[in-house]
């Protein structure tokens, strides 16, 4: 049996047996008293319970009430008690949330000083953005963001540079071997296919930012695990001529900025993924493998014509990522095999993706509409168009997609293939949206692409009165 071993505010901490899916938060609060971090949702949606998590590639804010102890292995866990100095010292962003009155009733705040002490390690400014994942209801976000810009001049104070002692030898790296009864940590893809060959029912584990509900919410016992964190050649992004291989452990974070420069769409799409600590935990690999069918990465990847990797023991298998799946929940792999990577092109000039939502921030998408069209002489060569929350699956609008074949890029050629879409989707009314609603934005998108490839200003952040 291996032991889960980090640094918690610059002291080692080693576990023994127990749960493997005992929560982070858990722990904190009950068995070491460090109450700052609180438990709001319980889901990951509202950051009351945000740590900072430093490893080799540095600090991120994480959701301390889905992460799961043995996914701590070999880093550093820093809470609002650690994040203030040994002697009682201010935080730059503690003494600047005092200054500028960003705290109320307080119960957010431990989560607030988390994201903005990383932020700030960081020397980030985007504040909306790296604040999405932290809800208040007090004070409003107006003073917050205040109190984050005051910080930003700040030098980072000493103790907060000493978490990297996590790669020197008082914590071990990532060892093979059983975390705890029933559960499994390879540290490479070869002892991964190897063990899940033999355990097929298993549970995979890599952000647990979907399967840690199903313990907090469901209280539900996953069984054999294999947790996925330190099985690095799942985390490589690799540039051949024309493509780009992504590895099923890549986080959506690190997705984000690969893509910038290739598909910058695809790009400000994940910046509306979730929240900031559900970035920095959730893989491409979980969020292809989960099948939602309001998944934001699969209709971007369909409409870019990827290729999905699946391995079984010595064998890879490749598909179309769109035939993966089949129907609601179900999708095109085997037991014992599991999503390795997928390859998709490194230019594709034409796509934009569409997120219609209640709110900009953080939340589940209506529809989600990704469009990948090419023309030569005016004329629409190909198509290549995908839906989420159109059917009961990530979906193409295949009948749309031969409605424009062949024919000029025009208003007119789009406006006459709308009815097409009756015939790609038949979708549900719930409490997101209805039924016609969902029809007719979807509709709406196909016209919205054609403005936007002509230069007219469709993003809401870029359209004024």
């Amino acid at each position: 049996m291996t032991d889960t071993a980090f640094l918690l505010n610059g002291t080692p901490v080693r576990i023994t047996g127990g749960s493997p899916t005992r929560t982070l938060l858990e722990f904190l609060r009950e068995d070491q008293s460090l109450c700052g971090t609180k438990e709001g949702c319980n889901e990951g949606d509202c950051g009351a319970c945000t740590v900072m998590v430093t490893d080799a590639n540095g600090p991120k804010a994480l959701n301390a009430c889905i992460l799961f102890l043995p996914q701590l292995h070999g880093k550093a866990v820093r809470t609002v008690e650690g994040i203030s100095g040994p002697n009682g010292e201010l935080h730059p962003v503690q003494a600047e949330m005092i200054a500028h009155h960003g705290s109320q009733c307080g119960f957010c705040t431990p989560g607030f000083i988390a994201s903005m002490a990383v932020a700030h390690t960081q020397n980030r400014t985007d504040h909306d953005t790296n604040l999405a994942g932290n809800l208040c209801r007090c004070t409003g976000y107006a003073p917050i963001i205040r109190a984050a810009k005051a910080a930003e001049s700040a030098a980072i104070p000493d103790w907060m540079h000493s978490d990297k002692v996590i790669l020197s030898a008082q914590i071990s790296s990532g060892v093979r071997g059983q975390t705890a009864p029933g559960a499994f940590r390879p540290t490479n893809s070869d002892d991964l296919a190897d063990w899940y060959q033999q355990n097929p029912d298993a549970t995979l584990i890599a952000g647990a930012t979907d399967v840690g509900l199903w313990v907090t919410k469901q209280l539900r016992d996953l069984g054999p695990i294999a947790f996925l964190n330190a099985v690095t050649d799942l985390q490589q992004i690799e540039h051949s001529p024309g493509h780009l291989h992504i590895g099923a452990a890549v986080t959506i974070t690190q997705l984000r900025e690969a893509l910038l420069p290739h598909h910058p769409s695809f790009a400000e799409l994940l910046r509306r993924y979730a929240s900031e600590q559900v970035r920095n935990a959730a893989t491409i690999g979980g969020n292809i493998a989960n099948g939602s069918p309001i998944g934001d990465g699969p209709p971007a990847l369909i409409a870019l014509g990827a290729t999905l990797h699946l391995r079984k023991g010595d064998e890879i298998r490749t598909i179309p990522l769109e035939s993966f799946f089949i129907e609601y929940r179900k999708q095109d792999r085997h037991p014992g095999e599991f999503v390795a990577g997928l390859t998709i092109p490194s230019t594709a000039p034409n796509l934009r993706c569409y997120k219609l939502t209640k709110r900009f921030d953080q939340d589940i998408s209506a529809v989600l509409g990704c469009f990948n069209i090419s023309t030569e002489n005016g004329q629409i060569t190909q198509a290549r168009i995908a839906f989420g929350g159109m059917a009961g699956i990530p979906k193409r609008a295949a009948a749309v997609e031969a409605a424009i074949l062949n024919k000029p890029f025009t208003l007119k050629t789009l406006h006459s293939a709308l009815p097409a879409f009756a015939q790609d989707f038949q979708p549900l009314t719930d409490m997101r949206a209805s039924a016609s609603y969902r029809l007719t934005t979807a509709q709406n998108l196909l016209l919205r692409y054609f403005h936007d490839l002509n230069g007219t200003k469709t993003n809401v952040l870029e359209v004024s009165l």
